[in-house]
């Protein structure tokens, strides 16, 4: 196996026997996802699809993090260009909803945010006995994203979801499994070796034929998916910079509980 490391230093990139390895390394950031990341795994996933020597993408977080969410330091106001081209959140999960392969999650731990939406728009889905998961987007005072709000209720109910993003809690990696987030539970040491072995299993098949069927499949719910993001993306931004959302970044920068009943 040929490890290359993403010139942004927020990625390892491991290729070998189809299977591409996706390590997100921003560790003193519990592996936040800021622009820099966004756009390397977007590259990433793009040169994937095309290469016809990959089969299958895994995607995992080094250290004790899967995704800690969004970067807050970009989350006010997040560049949407560079050197004139879109970047960031947009092209990232413009990317991950359509991708054409098999996209495999291994959540090691911390999962937050995009670390929690990201997961329905995986074909699989291993969980760390370990890992806890946070959909905090309420308490932010913005909404849910990633075509979440159509993509959660069809993979673990309406009340499940209402539960998950409406009050912010923490659920367990038992939990989430249960709940229906991912379809294995593994002790720690186990996630990787077993996340491989589907992987690889995947990887014996031929990419025509799982990439075929990942479209079959992906017809079946990418228009919807695309009508629930674009929902998302006005409410996002008619409440982002909102008195809700100032008052939850700033208790965030001064450590404290956000106060929202005095607006």
């Amino acid at each position: 196996m040929s490890t290359v490391v993403d010139t942004r230093g927020v990625l390892d990139i491991d290729d070998g026997a189809g299977v591409r390895v996706l390590t997100v390394t921003r560790e003193d950031a519990l592996n936040a996802y800021n622009n820099a990341v966004y756009d390397a795994v977007r590259d990433a996933l793009n040169e994937a699809a095309s290469d016809p020597g990959i089969a299958c993408v895994v995607v995992t977080g080094r250290g004790r993090s899967f995704c800690a969410g969004t970067d807050l330091g970009e989350l006010a106001e997040p560049p949407r260009y560079r050197d004139g081209e879109p970047h960031g959140f947009g092209p990232y999960i413009a990317t991950v909803e359509a991708f054409p392969k098999p996209l495999i999650a291994a959540v090691n731990g911390i999962a937050v945010g995009i670390g929690v939406t990201f997961l329905p728009h995986c074909d699989c889905v291993l969980i760390s006995e370990s890992a806890r998961f946070r959909a905090p987007f309420v308490s932010l005072g913005v909404t849910a994203e990633a075509g979440s709000t159509f993509l959660l209720p069809s993979l673990i109910g309406w009340q499940r979801t209402a539960e998950l993003i409406y009050t912010a809690r923490w659920i367990d990696g038992p939990t989430a499994v249960e709940w229906g987030l991912g379809s294995r539970l593994c002790a720690p040491e186990q996630l990787m070796p077993e996340t491989m072995s589907l992987a690889n299993a995947m990887a014996e098949m031929p990419v025509d034929s799982l990439v075929g069927t990942k479209k079959l499949l992906l017809d079946a719910r990418l228009d919807a998916v695309r009508s629930a993001r674009e929902r998302e993306n006005v409410t996002f931004a008619n409440l982002l910079g909102g008195p809700a959302n100032r008052e939850a970044l700033a208790a965030f920068r001064e450590k404290r509980q956000p106060d929202f009943r005095n607006l």
